[in-house]
């Protein structure tokens, strides 16, 4: 997705949260400098793993384990949303990409780097504290923002991780999308998840 066509979606949901539009870019600026030198990766690692494929987004609702038997995730190219990573272990199964902004476990997703996952990072003004903690530790990292992406960093579209991951595999030309994990009425979480969950909703419903 171009800028100019997600910046007026963005700018509704930072008034929408009340989010800072300069702390977002300074979070960009932030990952950019750690991953400009040197360069953690290339897009068109990521291009190669998702284009032409049929692709298994996993969210991270309580559904995602009972989801998964409802699929053969050996057919698809697996994409997890953040804390999906720690169920798919569990399974047995390695997500080809992990997009986070880094609030799950992330010592799962640093384990699943280790065995070969691309970490999609996403930086936004609350979690440069964990940018600066776990990024070194990582490898093979393509960066995001959710304001206008600096040197190095991409801007796919989304807002939540499950949404991102739906826009970053469009994006790049994944052949099918099939989603596991998402449950938008999810009952058993706070107020400011449920406006999270109703975005992502919204925002996914743009593809359908």
């Amino acid at each position: 997705m171009e800028y100019d066509k997600w910046e007026p979606i963005y700018k509704k949901i930072v008034e929408d949260f009340g989010f800072s539009e300069d702390a977002d870019a300074d979070a960009a600026q932030l990952l950019s400098n750690l991953l400009i030198e040197p360069v953690k990766a290339d897009l068109n690692d990521l291009t190669d793993v998702i284009k032409d494929k049929d692709t298994l987004i996993c969210g991270n609702a309580p559904t995602l384990k009972k989801d998964l038997e409802q699929v053969d995730p050996s057919d698809h190219v697996i994409i997890a949303a953040d804390g999906a990573t720690s169920v798919l272990l569990e399974q047995g199964l390695i997500p080809d990409v992990i997009v986070t902004d880094l609030d799950g476990d992330v010592e799962k997703e640093i384990e699943a780097n280790k065995k070969g996952a691309i970490m999609v990072v996403h930086a936004h003004g609350d979690n440069t504290g964990k940018i600066l903690s776990f990024v070194p530790l990582l490898t093979n990292i393509i960066g995001t923002s959710q304001t206008k992406p600096p040197q190095g960093l991409f801007n796919f579209g989304g807002f939540t991780d499950g949404d991102r991951c739906v826009f970053m595999a469009h994006q790049l030309g994944a052949t099918s999308m099939t989603l596991v994990g998402f449950d938008f009425d999810d009952d058993n979480v706070d107020e400011i998840k449920k406006k999270k969950l109703n975005w992502a909703r919204r925002l996914i419903e743009g593809f359908a």
